[in-house]
C-alpha cells in the first residue's frame, strides 16, 4: 500500500495526488458523487473540495471522518478513464 502524501483539488472532482513514492496521478471521484450512503456528501462541490490529507490515514479525507484508501486511488490512478 502506498501513502498518499499530497493533493491537490484541481476541478469538479479531480484530483492530482502524489503517492510516497513520487508517483502523481490525476484521479477523477465524480463516481462517488452517484454511490450514495456516506458519499451522498459528495453531491455538494464545495464539500469534496474541503478535501485534506490525513498524514495518519495516509489518504485523503473529507470532514465528516469520510475517506477514500490509500489502495483504492492507487488504482484509480492506474485505470484508463471512463
Amino acid at each position: 500500500m502506498l501513502d498518499i502524501i499530497e493533493a491537490k483539488h484541481i476541478t469538479g472532482y479531480k484530483f492530482e495526488i502524489v503517492f510516497e513514492n513520487g508517483e502523481k496521478s490525476v484521479v477523477d471521484l465524480s463516481a462517488y458523487a452517484r454511490r450514495g450512503g456516506v458519499f451522498s456528501r459528495f453531491a455538494d462541490p464545495d464539500y469534496v473540495k474541503q478535501a485534506y490529507v490525513n498524514k495518519d490515514l495516509g489518504t485523503i479525507c473529507w470532514p465528516g471522518n469520510i475517506d477514500i484508501a490509500p489502495e483504492t486511488l492507487y488504482r484509480l490512478s492506474k485505470s484508463p478513464p471512463l
